[in-house]
């Protein structure tokens, strides 16, 4: 089994861990409404997924489920 000889340097384990970055998300546009979204989910806009309406479209502006009176 190979052992390294030496110990690496902070510097230089900091280089290889610079390479770490996390990358941000796709993104693809709607075919129905043309708003981001990530592809292979449903539309959180419109709710389509392949051409079909799968959820109804949320209320603008509410993120809860309860009556209002």
């Amino acid at each position: 089994m190979a052992v390294p000889k030496k110990k690496q340097s902070h510097s230089r384990t900091a280089k290889r861990r610079a390479q770490h970055k996390i990358s941000t998300p796709g993104l693809n546009t709607c075919p129905q409404c043309h708003s981001p979204r990530r592809p292979h989910r449903v539309c959180p806009v419109c709710g389509t997924y392949a051409g079909r309406e799968i959820v109804a479209p949320a209320a603008p502006g509410h993120d809860h489920d309860h009556d209002h009176d």
